[in-house]
């Protein structure tokens, strides 16, 4: 949805991206609004507060905004990640510990009240005191499946991170059994050509060659210039090599960048260096689909600034588009506020 903006709704969109990473609040609405035609920002308030989209851990262990159907079929198949952070993150607090007991008393306090996870963990260690209430808050949260709720993910409103099961706050139980070949045809759908380290990237799994191998008789296969087998969905779209890509506003996380074991499809490992920080990943910006730089919003006293910071010199056409695309950026983002466009694409 990069090259040109689909006319479709938010639901099928994030459906057809397997989701959208969003432990950045705001990073879907930057996100869909790259990918769309028509992307309020009213709108996905609309679909999180109608409880049609939910905020939940699901590939990597990382916050994922999905609809609430894909949260039943995609949390299975995301646990063996969920509990592999269990396993390396809190392997030393968590020792010992009877972590599904942990997990069902967690569930009973959330069934009571919406809990933030400081008030989860503190309310777990009063009965394992010799705990530590964060660890015992990721048990529950990587256990059960949990929905930060709103206001949180709510455009100009925002709040803590409050949990809710996910199964009360949709009416919707979790699939009992993963059904791992349907997650990678759709991950294909997404982001194909992939190779089998691709898949296991995005899903943060391990192990999945067996079932491409059970797939490939309704795959394409094709191999890339260094040889590495790639598979694809037979009738997907695979644009010519040559085809001009658009500038398009990348926000922070943006599975684009997170979806592939080899990421030089869109982001040099020079510049890979750059966006990725202690703290996360920046928002990016692409010039003719791959990252040339970073942006930033600011807002301040009635006035909205993009910050944008290029990692190569950039033409003259390119620096046009890319003001261009920024404007309509600030646009969309800041519609009563003045604009301004800043940085060293300016200089």
């Amino acid at each position: 949805m990069l090259l040109e903006r689909a006319d479709t709704t938010i639901e099928e969109a994030v459906t057809h991206l397997v989701g959208m990473q969003a432990q950045a609040p705001y990073a879907p609405y930057f996100g869909l609004w790259s990918r769309l035609r028509r992307s309020g920002t009213t709108s996905l308030t609309g679909a999180l507060l109608e409880r049609r989209v939910v905020r939940i851990a699901l590939m990597r262990s990382t916050i994922h905004l999905v609809v609430t159907d894909d949260y039943r079929i995609l949390r299975p198949w995301a646990q063996p990640a969920l509990d592999r952070e269990l396993d390396t993150a809190f392997r030393k607090a968590l020792a010992g510990i009877d972590r599904p007991a942990v997990a069902e008393a967690g569930e009973a306090l959330l069934g009571a009240r919406h809990l933030t996870p400081a008030e989860l963990g503190a309310s777990l260690q009063e009965r394992w005191p010799d705990r530590e209430p964060r660890a015992l808050a990721a048990i529950v949260r990587n256990l059960v499946p949990l929905v930060q709720v709103p206001p949180r993910g709510l455009w100009g409103i925002g709040g803590a991170t409050r949990y809710a099961t996910a199964a009360d706050w949709t009416g919707v139980e979790p699939a009992a059994v993963a059904d791992v070949g349907h997650a990678v045809l759709r991950y294909l759908a997404a982001f194909g050509p992939a190779s089998v380290s691709d898949v296991q990237t995005w899903a943060g799994r391990t192990r999945l060659r067996p079932v491409l191998e059970r797939l490939r008789p309704r795959l394409a296969v094709f191999r890339n210039e260094y040889g590495v087998e790639l598979f694809d969905l037979p009738d997907a779209p695979r644009p010519d090599p040559d085809v001009a890509a658009p500038v398009r506003f990348l926000p922070e996380y943006d599975n684009v960048l997170a979806s592939h074991a080899d990421r030089t499809r869109v982001i040099s490992d020079q510049f890979r260096k750059r966006v990725m920080t202690r703290n996360g990943m920046r928002a990016t910006f692409l010039v003719d689909g791959q990252v040339a730089g970073a942006w930033k919003l600011h807002r301040a006293k009635g006035r909205a600034t993009l910050d944008i910071d290029p990692f190569r010199p950039l033409k003259a056409s390119e620096r046009r588009e890319v003001e261009d695309e920024g404007a309509r950026l600030l646009a969309f983002a800041a519609p009563d506020a003045r604009h301004d466009i800043e940085g060293t694409i300016r200089r």
